[in-house]
């Protein structure tokens, strides 16, 4: 028979909080790959790699706490520990990947395509592998039209964020951009759901390996969190991102200035300077040996 599937059993909580984190780990990647952009003397293979791992962590926290308010009525629903933990690797990896491309090729037009269209699989690949994790006393079926319009927008939404990484430096805009980040993200996962159909197998006292949801992902969702809270305080207290582009350049030219402007007591030299400067206009000795005799 047809299971009654529910996406939000917990009603809005799991949409808005999986939102929240989609959110916030858009934002983080985002300033870590402006922080390349900003300085040339940044370590930038590491904060890409912060970059690509918080946008991965933020993604794959997103689908799973949206993934707690799902459920089949007819049936229990369990998790594959190694297949979960698969997913937030693969996240990781494409996400990184995209992130490398334009971070070290720039941002192109075949570059950000190319870059899109690999994350955007990746983050694809990353939601079905999560579903492939489910295990439940019933066979799952997907829509293919609805799978296809998931691929397709997560695609489009990989290609935004990349060129709002590269191009968008200011903080609000960067905070912009996260939020329709995140609309994306979220709404690929849920057209990805809307795809779901389950047909619930007639014996019901079956068992199957498996964690159930909440002794899994809780403990699973821990940390990528903490991972997030902590890229966020190292995001927080760079100076370069607080600054901004222009107020780092600015402090920057104006250390620049006061290293070469001469100090009063920094060398003998300069003091010799100033006392024959001083003495030049009064000291017949220091007047040109070489002029005419009469």
């Amino acid at each position: 028979m047809e299971g009654t599937v529910d996406g939000f059993r917990y009603g809005a909580v799991t949409p808005v909080a999986a939102y929240l984190m989609a959110c916030l780990g858009g934002a983080l990647g985002l300033r870590c790959i402006v922080r390349t952009l900003l300085s040339n003397q940044s370590w930038k293979a590491g904060w890409l790699a912060l970059g690509a791992a918080s946008i991965g962590c933020g993604i794959w926290t997103m689908h799973f706490i949206a993934m707690i308010g799902f459920q089949v009525v007819e049936t229990r629903i369990r998790y594959n520990a190694g297949l979960t933990v698969l997913s937030l690797a693969v996240a990781i990896l494409v996400v990184g990947i995209g992130v490398f491309i334009v971070g070290y090729r720039g941002a192109s037009t075949l570059n950000l395509s190319f870059a899109g269209v690999i994350t955007g699989l990746g983050v694809a690949a990353m939601h079905y592998l999560g579903m492939a994790a489910l295990h439940l006393n019933g066979t799952i079926r997907y829509d293919a039209i609805a799978v296809a319009l998931s691929v397709g927008i997560a695609i489009v939404a990989a290609t935004a964020a990349l060129w709002a990484a590269v191009t968008i430096r200011g903080f609000m805009t960067s905070l912009g951009a996260s939020l329709i980040m995140g609309v994306a993200v979220t709404g690929m996962h849920y057209t990805g759901m809307s795809a779901v159909s389950v047909h619930v197998h007639s014996r019901t006292g079956g068992s199957w390996a498996g964690d159930s949801p909440t002794s899994l992902l809780l403990p699973m969702l821990l940390g990528p969190v903490i991972f997030l809270l902590l890229a966020g305080v190292v995001v927080m207290f760079d100076p370069l991102l607080v600054l901004g582009d222009g107020d780092w350049n600015r402090s920057s030219a104006s250390a620049s200035t006061e290293s070469n402007t001469p100090q009063p007591d920094s060398l003998f030299g300069n003091q010799e300077d100033r006392v024959v400067h001083a003495r030049a206009p009064q000291d017949p000795q220091w007047a040109a040996p070489h002029g005419p005799h009469r």
